[in-house]
This record gives C-alpha cells, sequence and structure tokens, in this order.
C-alpha cells in the first residue's frame, strides 16, 4: 500500500527532511537578510519586532450606520485598521433602488449609494490614524473618491490618509464575477487611479493584486500564487503603457494572499510570491528601489475552508491559518469569524477572531525573531518547489501572450474548475479529512446565534437615497455627469470629473451607468 503524501497542489512530501535536500542550495542568494531582496525572510529588517502586523479585521454589512458601530467596536477592542466589504449593488455600480438590486440590498455588505452614505460610514472615525482597506473592484475609484471627500470635509488632506483599494478587475473575470466594463476601459480605470493617487493620496495602496478570490474559487496554492502573479505582471504593464513611472507607482502596489488549510504550505507560498516578485520586477521590468521590488501583502483566512457543521471548528481552522500568515510574514491579516458558513459574522465571532490575533501576537513568541522557520529543511525546500511549479504556470502564460489572453482562452477558469472537482472529489472519497464533515461527524444541530437583520433596511437606504436627489442641484449633477462622459470619451484622467460628480451628489449608479454608456459591459458569453 503506497503512503504517498503530496500537499494540496500535488507536491510530494517526504517522511523527512534534512540537508542532502538542499544540496547546492545557496542561502545568501535564496534567503538573503530580511528587508533586503530577494525578501523570502520578510519584507522589514525586524519584522514584528519592530512592529506587529495590521489587525484589520472585515466589516461591512446592512447599513453604513451598522457597519460605523461595528468598525467602532473593533476599534475599541484593540484593533488597528479597518476593512470595509460592500453589498453586490454597490460592487456593481447599481443604485440602492435599481430593479437589479433587489433583495441584495446590504446583504454581503454595506450599502452605498452617494457621499451622502459615505459620510454616514465614517462619522466619528480617526481616519488620520487608522487605515482602511476597502474590498471594491469595478467600482474602486468610485469609492476611494467618496472617502476622500468625506475625508476633506473632515480636514484630512489626502497625504494623511493611507489605505487600500482592492481595484483588481482582472482577478474578477476570472473569478468572482463582479465587473462591468470590457477588460481594456476597466483597466483604463485601474491606471487612472494610480496617476491619481500619485499626487492627491500619495500614502494610498492603489491596488491590492488578489490571489484570494482565486483560492476561494477552488484553486490550488500554486495557482493562486501564479496566476496572481500574471496579473500583477499585467498591471505593470498596462501603468507603464499608460506612461507611468515604475518606480513611481510601484512601490505602491500590494498583494491580497488567501491563509488556506495546509499549513507548511501556505508559509512556503507567502515566501515564494516574495522572492519571484523581486525576480519579476527586477529583471523583467528593471525596478532598481527595494520599494519598487518588494511585495507587502494582506491576508485573510480562508472563507471555504469554514463548515457549517460543527461551527465552533472553525475557531481551530481560523487560528492556524492566522499563524500561517503570521510564518510566512504578512503585513495586515484578517481572521474570519467561525459562523461566517452560516451567515454574516455576529459580534462574539468577530470579538474571538479579533483575539485569535491578538493571543497570536502577546502570547505565542513567533513575533520574537525574523523567520522563525527559515533554513528549516522543509520549509526551505518545500519553498522551492512551490516556486517552481509557479514559475512553470508563469511561462505557459507568457506563452499565451499574458494574463489577459489566458483569461479570455478560458484556460485559467478551466485549471481552477479542475482543481476545484479534484479538491471536493477527494472530500466526498474520504481520502480529505474534513473534521465534522466527512469525519468525527456529530449529528447534533449546531446552536449559533443568527446575525440579526434590519428588516427596515432596504426601506431606510431608499429613503435616504430619494432625499439625496430631492436636494442635490440637479442641474449641477447633469452637468458634472456629462464632464465625465467627456473624459471617458477622450484620454483624460477619469478620477478629477469623477470626484467633482460625486462631490455635486452624484450617486455611484449614475457614475456607473455614464461609464457603462460610453465604455460598453463585459458579456463573457
Amino acid at each position: 500500500m503506497s503512503d504517498e503524501r503530496r500537499t494540496d497542489s500535488g507536491i510530494e512530501l517526504r517522511p523527512v527532511y534534512g540537508p542532502t535536500d538542499l544540496e547546492g542550495w545557496d542561502p545568501e542568494a535564496r534567503l538573503g537578510r530580511p528587508g533586503r531582496p530577494p525578501f523570502t525572510r520578510g519584507v522589514h529588517p525586524t519584522m514584528y519586532r519592530g512592529r506587529p502586523w495590521t489587525i484589520r479585521q472585515y466589516a461591512g454589512f446592512g447599513s453604513a450606520e451598522s457597519t460605523n458601530e461595528r468598525w467602532k467596536l473593533l476599534l475599541a477592542a484593540g484593533g488597528t485598521g479597518l476593512s470595509c466589504a460592500f453589498d453586490l449593488p454597490t460592487q456593481m455600480g447599481y443604485d440602492s433602488d435599481h430593479p437589479r438590486s433587489e433583495g441584495e440590498v446590504g446583504k454581503v455588505g454595506v450599502a452605498i449609494d452617494s457621499i451622502d452614505d459615505m459620510r454616514v460610514l465614517l462619522a466619528g472615525l480617526p481616519l488620520d490614524r487608522v487605515t482602511t482597506s476597502m474590498t471594491i473592484n469595478a467600482t474602486a475609484a468610485i469609492l476611494l473618491l467618496l472617502y476622500q471627500l468625506v475625508a476633506e470635509e473632515q480636514g484630512f488632506d489626502g497625504d494623511r490618509l493611507g489605505g487600500t483599494i482592492q481595484n483588481d478587475i482582472l482577478k474578477e473575470y476570472l473569478a468572482r464575477g463582479t465587473y462591468i466594463y470590457p477588460p481594456r476601459p476597466s483597466m483604463r480605470l485601474v491606471t487612472d487611479t494610480f496617476a491619481y493617487c500619485r499626487t492627491k493620496l500619495p500614502n494610498w495602496n492603489t491596488i491590492s493584486i488578489s490571489g484570494y478570490h482565486i483560492r476561494e474559487a477552488g484553486s490550488t496554492a500554486v495557482q493562486e500564487l501564479a496566476f496572481t502573479l500574471a496579473n500583477g505582471i499585467a498591471y505593470v504593464e498596462a501603468a507603464l503603457s499608460a506612461g507611468l513611472a515604475l518606480e513611481e507607482f510601484a512601490p505602491r502596489l500590494s498583494f491580497f494572499w488567501n491563509a488556506h488549510n495546509n499549513f507548511f504550505e501556505e508559509i512556503a507560498k507567502y515566501r515564494a510570491a516574495r522572492r519571484m516578485w523581486s525576480a519579476i520586477m527586477t529583471d523583467r521590468f528593471g525596478a532598481t528601489s527595494d520599494r519598487a521590488r518588494m511585495m507587502r501583502f494582506h491576508a485573510q483566512t480562508g472563507g471555504s475552508t469554514l463548515t457549517a457543521q460543527q461551527p465552533e471548528n472553525n475557531i481551530v481552522r481560523v487560528t492556524l491559518q492566522s499563524l500561517a500568515a503570521v510564518l510566512g510574514g504578512t503585513q495586515s491579516l484578517h481572521a474570519n469569524g467561525y459562523d461566517e458558513a452560516l451567515g454574516l459574522p455576529t459580534e462574539r465571532a468577530a470579538r474571538i477572531a479579533l483575539r485569535t490575533q491578538q493571543v497570536i501576537a502577546a502570547e505565542s513568541g513567533v513575533t520574537e525573531t525574523v523567520d522563525p522557520l527559515g533554513g528549516s529543511y522543509f520549509v526551505e525546500s518545500l519553498t522551492e518547489a512551490v516556486e517552481s511549479e509557479a514559475w512553470g504556470y508563469l511561462a505557459k502564460i507568457d506563452g499565451m501572450g499574458g494574463a489577459v489572453a489566458a483569461i479570455d482562452s478560458g484556460y485559467l477558469a478551466e485549471e481552477i474548475d479542475a482543481a476545484a472537482y479534484r479538491y471536493a472529489q477527494s472530500i466526498e472519497g474520504g481520502q480529505r479529512v474534513i473534521v465534522g464533515v466527512n469525519r468525527y461527524v456529530d449529528d447534533r444541530p449546531a446552536v449559533v446565534e443568527p446575525f440579526p437583520v434590519n428588516p427596515e433596511l432596504v426601506a431606510q437606504q431608499v429613503s435616504r437615497l430619494t432625499r439625496t436627489r430631492a436636494e442635490r442641484d440637479r442641474s449641477a449633477v447633469h452637468a458634472a455627469l456629462a464632464t465625465v462622459a467627456e473624459a471617458a470619451r477622450g484620454t483624460a484622467n477619469l478620477l478629477p470629473p469623477m470626484k467633482e460628480a460625486l462631490r455635486r451628489r452624484a450617486t455611484l449608479g449614475e457614475v456607473s451607468d455614464v461609464l457603462r454608456a460610453e465604455f460598453g459591459v463585459h458579456d463573457p458569453y
């Protein structure tokens, strides 16, 4: 009977590792020093000895009022950064009273229709002292401009604001589907945002190139790494084609990785990712500064790994995933609530997730030295194997003409679908154990407090939207939207006219509709 063991990506694992597994391996070239290329050991010389990772608990549900309340609770409990989810209408560029928004307002995130909602969302928050991450893509520029407008009203200039917008539209065509426009104008919005932030929001991370959702769609760790880096290459190429200077925009690029269940493969993935990105930026694009070559990233524990059966088991899963992200050198981290397989996280679940990070930071001892697993025969061998497999994928993607061509051909989606199928089959066949699902099953029903949903949410949201439209200067809004349309037909940066329209209280849906009229919508069929 075979005793063969493999990682989730299919990398074979030996029973024991030793010096012969690293024969010919050059630690100076492959590891280097923390804070120096190739950044295998981390992007800062002292890592968590100097400053812990940002504890950025994800929130965003229902109304702006309820999300603002949850943020304040998390900050009071010791959170150090804000992170926001938006509902599907906001992600897709529809106002809350649009027919397509019916049944979705406030369901998977907060509903934001206009500057009036953003004012409520950010009320009383120390925007100059916390960084804010916004998981938004097709409408990323709109949400960023609304954030900036409200911050300016509160007296905070752009150079005092820090945070991240996801703004990663390529993975939407590949894994999530919340796109609006065809790829080319969508990429223009991305690069226009790069250019705008260079002068207006210099401390803002203009994109979070996301492997997280690729993994949630069913990819392996190696596919997550390779496909995300391919997208990153495409964004750099697009920015260079738009005339932006590499050493100016590259330091504001960031990445977003999944923290899945295979503990050591995840750690190897993060270490390989930094090393590969450093090589890509140096060898392919000619970056010379460390800031342009380093990969900074956020991690989130794997939502797809959470089980509705025995949901308390998810606390253990989230702990191990969080620890892997920390040992892998993340710059910020979100830990999922244990009840998220059943619905939005309750306050109790969010607090436990926050405390999970705090226990790791304060009690585990893993922050006392940089890259504590560096030099491990197993970890270094696995890092090399993950990297080698990922380079193989990148070579195939380059041969197809790059990430956009590989997405258009369906190759990347087919690879993810095949990996997801193999994973599901391994669970159904019992080769992969999921505690509480296919082994150690308990038939007793889970007793979990459901997240309370405000039945008046939609009516309240639509009421505020109606009031916004009634109170604003209609002719000024129409004139501002006409300027957005004119910019879309030309080559001028889209963000300044969009900002003026939003200042005039144009809605997210109205700005998106202007761009729909000029750019068209993406039809994958």
